[in-house]
C-alpha cells in the first residue's frame, strides 16, 4: 500500500479510487451498523513538532459496495465516537488477516 505524503494527497488519491462519500458527515450509519463497513485504506498522519497535527485517513467499503473516506484527528478518538468504532473495525479486520496466515 502506498503511503501519501499528506492527508490532501491521500484523499485525492482515494477520490480517484471511487472513494467519494465523505463519512464525517455521516457518521451515525457507521456507529449505528459498524458491521456493515469495512476498511480497505488507512493511513496515520504525525505532526512533525505538534501532536495536534496527527490525522489518520480511513478509506471504507460498506457492505453495499458504497466507498467513502474517514478523516480522524488525534482529538476524534474519545469513547463512543465513530473514530474509535473505526479504529475497532481496523485492529478487528488486522486480527482476521492474522488468523489466515
Amino acid at each position: 500500500m502506498y503511503h501519501y505524503a499528506t492527508v490532501t494527497k491521500a484523499l485525492g488519491e482515494l477520490k480517484e479510487k471511487g472513494f467519494i462519500i465523505d463519512f464525517n458527515i455521516q457518521e451515525n450509519r457507521i456507529i449505528n451498523g459498524p458491521d456493515a463497513f469495512e476498511i480497505v485504506h488507512l493511513y496515520r498522519y504525525e505532526g512533525e513538532s505538534d501532536p495536534g497535527d496527527e490525522a489518520t485517513v480511513f478509506g471504507i467499503k460498506s457492505s453495499k459496495g458504497e466507498k467513502g473516506v474517514f478523516v480522524a484527528g488525534l482529538s476524534s478518538f474519545g469513547e463512543n465516537t465513530v473514530a474509535m468504532v473505526l479504529n475497532e473495525l481496523s485492529l478487528k479486520g488486522r486480527k482476521c488477516d492474522l488468523q489466515r496466515r
